[in-house]
């Protein structure tokens, strides 16, 4: 099966530094980097267990890092001179309010967002709307919980950046 559809890329350019906008950024996630996940499911003894243990992994913006990468990192050993970060951020509880209604949400959770400084100097913190990557599995019931995804997403890159997209 092949489908296509229509993705909204959502960028907002920053007047902070990226050292600013990644400090903002990653003071409002959690983590779980250090495979929290697993640890919590095996020690889990209900869902209220479950749900109580993971609660104490979100950020104030309800988020979890799973996964950053520091590419402008490596690029520098590659000689190039680059800031740019990204992370793959998300929350289970969050996730499963789409899941438990189609499978297929699992290949957009959790969100990936990139942090980025333009050859012109600008700051970037770009990612694309959950709510249209969802929208191929056309379910309403996903639709509705990634439309309330999408407004977290937004008010976290907006409290980073200090801009709207």
């Amino acid at each position: 099966m092949i489908d296509s559809f229509t993705v909204e890329h959502y960028e907002h350019v920053s007047h902070r530094s990226f050292e600013d906008v990644v400090a903002a950024f990653e003071a409002e996630l959690g983590s779980v980097e250090d495979d929290a996940i697993p640890r919590e499911v095996a020690a889990a003894t209900s869902r209220a267990d479950f749900e109580t243990r993971l609660r104490r992994y979100e950020g104030r913006s309800g988020f979890m890092r799973f996964l950053t990468n520091d590419h402008g990192a490596w690029m520098g050993r590659m000689g190039a001179d680059a800031k740019i970060r990204s992370y793959v951020i998300g929350n289970p509880l969050v996730a499963q309010t789409m899941i438990t209604h189609d499978p297929g949400v699992g290949l957009n959770v959790p969100i990936r967002v990139v942090i980025f400084q333009t050859s012109t100097g600008e700051v970037r913190l770009a990612y694309d709307l959950p709510s249209s990557l969802m929208s191929r599995l056309r379910n309403e019931d996903v639709s509705d919980a990634a439309l309330a995804l999408d407004a977290k997403l937004r008010a976290l890159a907006e409290l980073a950046t200090g801009a709207v997209a």
